[in-house]
């Protein structure tokens, strides 16, 4: 029997005729980078959870249930005590402007790395109140979850957060960041090198994908990249096709995705730097933020002027 509903997914997008973005200055790509900030957030029985963390550790292994895997958490430690502050140093010292995806609750713990993002300028947007799983959370804690993300970022940072990953939302996260309200995008998608537009509950609604391709999680997520050279190589040629494609006229953007428990280690963090210098060997590179994406996308192809 022939299901009669619309169908809920997009496979077309803008197929062989995507918009040309107009980035500022006649850039040739857009690159985003974005640093994660989860650590203190994860699941865990010490934040009334059931099981431990199994997800983006060095150390792997199941979920142990109600029982406290420390070596996870200090795995999870090191993020937020070392890998951070190399990271933030390496986008200093290189002047590189990037959006950084923060979990409420892992914030709360860490007034420092607060204190530091809030000096910094970066743009700081919501990753979650909690890093967990939201497919199975109900809706009314998932809508509390959203305002306490919005509350912590906006008191702690003293900037109001204008942008919304969750990383493994839920059917119905998009939605609640919308009547939530104040959002210029989310993230929550990986299906495009350009921003589109969408409709949730009848309003226009901006998504600004991400990236799991271009994203040091891969060195855990499935164990493809073994090593810093592994993510660089991978990184770079990403990033000379979408330059290539801009050149040729058909500009695109590239998120870079890090973690300070994954790429902030010793023997990984040296292809962050190789990484952005190649990218920053290169005239025509518009590296910025994903609001300055977003703002650029609002002026230059708001929802009327897609439909034209």
């Amino acid at each position: 029997m022939k299901d009669s509903r619309p169908y809920p997914r997009d496979l077309i997008g803008y197929g062989q005729n995507p918009p040309e973005p107009r980035w500022p200055n006649g850039a040739r790509i857009a690159v985003s980078i974005v640093l994660n900030y989860e650590e203190g957030g994860e699941s865990c029985i010490l934040h009334g959870d059931t099981h431990s963390e199994s997800v983006l550790t060095d150390v792997g292994g199941e979920p142990l249930p109600n029982a406290r895997n420390l070596n996870v958490e200090s795995n999870f430690e090191y993020g937020s005590r070392v890998g951070f502050w190399e990271i933030m140093r390496v986008l200093g010292d290189r002047r590189v402007d990037a959006t950084v995806y923060a979990v409420g609750m892992a914030l709360e713990r860490n007034p420092g790395a607060a204190a530091a993002l809030a000096a910094s300028g970066l743009e700081v947007a919501c990753h979650g109140q909690r890093w967990i799983d939201y497919q199975s959370v109900p809706e009314a804690a998932e809508r509390a979850d959203i305002a306490r993300n919005i509350e912590v970022i906006t008191r702690l940072i003293g900037r109001r957060p204008l942008g919304w990953y969750t990383g493994r939302p839920g059917p119905n996260t998009r939605r609640l960041v919308v009547e939530a309200g104040g959002f210029l995008y989310d993230s929550d998608a990986y299906n495009d090198d350009l921003p589109y537009w969408t409709r949730v509950a009848g309003h226009a609604h901006l998504v600004i994908p991400y990236s799991f391709d271009t994203n040091d999680s891969r060195l855990q997520r499935g164990g493809d990249f073994a090593t810093g050279e592994d993510y660089f190589t991978y990184c770079r040629d990403a990033f000379d096709w979408l330059y290539r494609s801009g050149v040729e006229g058909r500009p695109r953007m590239m998120s870079i995705g890090l973690h300070g428990r994954i790429i902030g280690r010793p023997g990984r963090i040296g292809a962050l730097v190789k990484l952005l210098e190649h990218i920053q060997r290169h005239e025509g590179v518009w590296l910025c933020n994903r609001t300055s994406i977003a703002r650029h996308w609002i002026a230059n192809h708001s929802p009327a002027k897609e439909a034209q």
